[in-house]
């Protein structure tokens, strides 16, 4: 089972989606003003990423998909990277770059797979 993991900053709260294995999986996609605000996020992606979509924005002719969605692109660098989009095409969620693409494909299915149930650790 995964776990959301709230961190607090100098300027309000941030979140990372760990697997059970302990390896983030995603970040959150904004700095949040507030605790209830930052679980407001975790919930949105736990909601959204089982059933986005997921559009591929390296293929050719790719088809724009409906939010929620999964984007996959290239970064600045040449390497692969996701973000979740909720239904109202706000960013909620984005990975660390891959140098393959199925590994970033691999990292949407474990976001999909382990936000479902994810427990939330609070900052101490």
């Amino acid at each position: 089972m995964g776990k959301f993991v709230i961190n607090k900053t100098k300027t309000g709260y941030t979140y990372a989606l760990k697997a059970s294995n302990g390896q983030t999986i995603a970040i959150g996609g904004e700095v949040y003003k507030t605790l209830e605000s930052v679980k407001n996020g975790c919930a949105s992606v736990a909601k959204n990423a089982p059933v986005a979509n997921i559009e591929d924005q390296t293929a050719e002719n790719f088809e724009t998909a409906k939010c929620p969605k999964f984007e996959i692109y290239k970064d600045k660098a040449g390497e692969f990277r996701f973000r979740l989009k909720a239904t109202n095409g706000q960013v909620i969620a984005a990975s660390e770059g891959y140098t393959k693409k199925d590994s970033c494909e691999n990292g949407i299915a474990s976001v999909q797979k382990n936000a479902v149930d994810a427990e939330t650790v609070l900052p101490e």
